[in-house]
């Protein structure tokens, strides 16, 4: 296997772009990473998306992006696995330099979110979720992260206002993102007062659709030491599913597919949580962010809410996280998400994040996760010096 390291990244904002296609999104963000890192010609592209069928009523993206990219005959297709597809995508962007296949690959995820809503975006949203037992009965996914939010407040004695630290910090970092689709802090106290969703997800608690598109270049390490002044190493990279419907799990509260892919990739870069110096999580629901820390290895069963009151998420803390506002704040562009959390590790580890810089930050984690915990991809990130 060969080494593998990002030479490019891309971004736009994250916001409701309604008068841009998945096209142009993916164009902005496609051209900013080839600036980025020099370089025109990939051998490859991958296209991550999650509803580009239900919500733009476009598949096959994987050649209209291609062709709109000006990348005529390339290699080029679409992945799906709910939003953990920026992930995946980037796991087979990783294989395919790492195998020999191609030597240069751009990974962009894409979405358009916000051109539907009510009713439509619902639905749309719930086939992440099981179709024969959860949607089918009117399950969402914000209401499946309620019943699993319960249960954990049930069995650790946990008030809601204890997962406040969470948005608290995304919004504080958000605040400081130009990318970021809401840059209003939250003040303390506000959090358990917003409007229910489901309860006990709440406004506050959830993570907003958004509209957007993040685009990163892989070639092998070796070619990016000459390339560009600072790459960055994918050092581990992994994935593992666990069941579709939260109902078949043997245990609620642990995010098994979380666990295996981080320990997988841990093991793959030979480090340890301890060693990580920052995490971007898949905030879409706060108790998501709870039960990552403590799957990841980061907490106790039952105290991964402690890790954000007691040693500090912040990004001078312990482990930042949501360094750019996490889906929270910069907004969640569904399929795109796990592309833009490696770029905003990306530009923590070369030191050009602006205000948002996480101190000296040399290892990163990015935890991208599909439905409720069905999907988990991990890579580990590293500084090149």
């Amino acid at each position: 296997m060969r080494d593998v390291s990002m030479v490019g990244v891309g971004q736009v904002p994250v916001g409701e772009h309604w008068d841009m296609s998945l096209r142009q999104l993916a164009l902005g963000a496609i051209q900013a990473a080839q600036a980025d890192a020099g370089i025109e010609q990939v051998d490859a592209v991958i296209v991550a998306n999650a509803l580009g069928g239900n919500l733009s009523g476009q598949n096959h993206l994987g050649a209209l992006i291609a062709e709109y990219a000006g990348l005529p005959g390339v290699e080029a297709y679409r992945v799906e696995a709910a939003d953990a597809s920026g992930g995946v995508a980037l796991r087979q962007g990783y294989l395919a330099v790492a195998s020999g296949a191609a030597d240069t690959v751009l990974v962009v995820g894409v979405e358009k979110a916000t051109d539907r809503t009510g009713t439509e975006r619902d639905t749309s949203l719930a086939t992440v979720l099981d179709a024969d037992f959860e949607a089918a009965r009117g399950a969402t996914p914000a209401g499946v992260a309620a019943l699993l939010m319960q249960r954990y407040m049930y069995e650790y004695g946990v008030t809601l206002d204890q997962f406040e630290a969470f948005s608290v910090n995304a919004h504080a970092n958000g605040a400081l993102n130009p990318f970021a689709m809401y840059r209003n802090k939250l003040r303390p106290g506000a959090f358990a007062k917003a409007p229910v969703l489901a309860a006990p997800v709440n406004l506050f608690d959830s993570a907003p659709e958004g509209d957007g598109a993040a685009a990163v270049i892989l070639t092998t390490t070796e070619r990016a030491l000459d390339a560009v002044p600072r790459p960055v190493r994918v050092r581990g990279s992994a994935m593992a599913t666990d069941t579709l419907a939260l109902h078949n799990r043997a245990d609620l509260l642990f995010l098994r597919a979380v666990n295996l892919a981080a320990g997988r990739a841990y093991e793959q870069a030979g480090v340890r949580p301890g060693d990580v110096d920052m995490a971007e999580l898949h905030d879409s629901y706060t108790i998501l962010s709870a039960l990552q820390l403590e799957a990841a290895g980061f907490a106790a069963r039952g105290e991964g809410w402690k890790r954000a009151q007691e040693d500090g998420i912040g990004r001078e803390g312990s482990l930042p996280v949501s360094t750019f506002g996490g889906l929270k704040a910069r907004g969640n562009p569904l399929g795109a998400t796990g592309v833009y959390q490696a770029v905003e590790i990306a530009l923590q580890l070369r030191r050009v994040a602006g205000d948002n810089q996480v101190p000296n930050a040399r290892l990163g984690l990015a935890l991208s996760i599909g439905g409720i915990g069905s999907t988990a991809v991990a890579h580990i990130l590293e500084r090149v010096e």
